[in-house]
């Protein structure tokens, strides 16, 4: 297949220079690029990283919810003035979403991003499996996205500012991001990594830290977008994404429930854009917009990636069976496979 016409060809071109932009784009203009871009950023870009453009909505919120909501309300001070920081920051960040919707996970984040490549490596090693996860499992994964978000990205800033609980909970979220100690190692600084040793708290955080970040590295080999599935991004992404222009579309027909090959090409292991048979947008929770199931759909126009009313990619029979041969030989060609045929003689037997 022409990679022109190839739209994970395309997107991995988007995602890699997103990675370049969002990681060395500082470098452009000087220190923190001026401030950064913007605060709230849908994607995970961190503002540890001293040559990045930009930085994720995560990182204000836990502030605001700590040093002004939470010390608001510890002093009995104007609740509104408390809350101001964090609907504005909202309010930008609900301005960007709303253009992409949440194709900033699925195109953009340079932690998404870093992971997809991995998976890649592990399939040229020969070691990706046909499907990630169980339904089951997929649905046990699932809450831990809002847990995260709920409680390290809002409850424990905002407990830590009234003086609740510890100081250094202010910000927990960010202490054991992995993009944190991605995007600082992409640009040759190693400190994050290191265990911080001030108190019991921050020795727990930067070990769990050091500890997600190897568990990544390991189950990305192997398993899609394995950190994707418990983002606290993704989760707020979730809340707001019947707002944004972009989104997954479908014309189920009859056919629809016999196939499945959409939710077997799905990343996310989202097994509701298979049997969901009534609802025409199928952007659901944990989607990430990276159009890999109307790919994969076999049946004209029954998956669509729209812009507002605007069809900009459509599932396609011709499409669908070139890209499946394409697949195929990408599985096919990877070392286990080569070391097995070179171990094996002409007629198929070990030589």
């Amino acid at each position: 297949m022409n990679p022109v016409y190839n739209l994970s060809f395309i997107r991995k071109l988007v995602q890699i220079a997103a990675f370049a932009f969002f990681v060395y784009g500082g470098t452009l203009t000087g220190y923190y690029l001026a401030d950064k871009v913007t605060g709230s950023l849908p994607a995970l870009s961190c503002a540890y990283d001293k040559q990045g453009s930009d930085l994720c909505t995560l990182i204000p919120l836990q502030h605001q919810m700590n040093h002004r909501l939470g010390e608001v309300i510890a002093s009995g001070g104007n609740l509104m003035m408390g809350l101001m920081p964090s609907l504005i920051t909202l309010g930008t960040f609900l301005i960007l979403f709303v253009f992409l919707n949440k194709a900033f996970c699925g195109w953009l984040c340079p932690l998404g991003t870093f992971q997809e490549l991995l998976h890649n490596l592990g399939q040229k090693l020969g070691l990706q499996r046909r499907e990630s996860l169980g339904q089951g499992l997929v649905q046990r994964i699932r809450p831990i996205k809002w847990l995260i978000l709920l409680l390290l990205v809002f409850g424990f800033p905002l407990m830590a500012g009234i003086g609740w609980v510890n100081h250094d909970l202010g910000d927990p979220f960010c202490r054991i991001c992995p993009s944190r100690i991605l995007t600082t190692l992409a640009t040759g600084d190693a400190s994050q990594l290191n265990l911080d040793h001030a108190n019991g708290t921050t020795l727990t955080l930067s070990l769990i830290a050091d500890f997600l970040f190897g568990l990544i590295i390991v189950l990305a080999l192997t398993v899609r977008q394995p950190f994707c599935r418990i983002c606290p991004m993704l989760a707020l992404h979730a809340v707001f994404r019947k707002l944004g222009l972009l989104r997954l579309v479908k014309n189920a027909r009859p056919r629809c429930e016999k196939c499945g090959l959409c939710a077997k090409a799905c990343p996310m292991d989202i097994s509701e854009i298979h049997t969901e048979m009534q609802k025409r947008d199928v952007t659901f929770e944990d989607c990430t917009l990276c159009g890999r199931c109307v790919e994969f759909c076999p049946d004209k126009d029954v998956l669509q990636l729209k812009y507002a009313t605007i069809p900009v990619f459509s599932a396609d029979p011709a499409y669908f069976k070139q890209r499946k041969k394409d697949q195929r030989t990408w599985e096919g060609d990877n070392l286990y496979a080569l070391l097995k045929n070179t171990a094996d003689g002409p007629g198929g037997k070990q030589s």
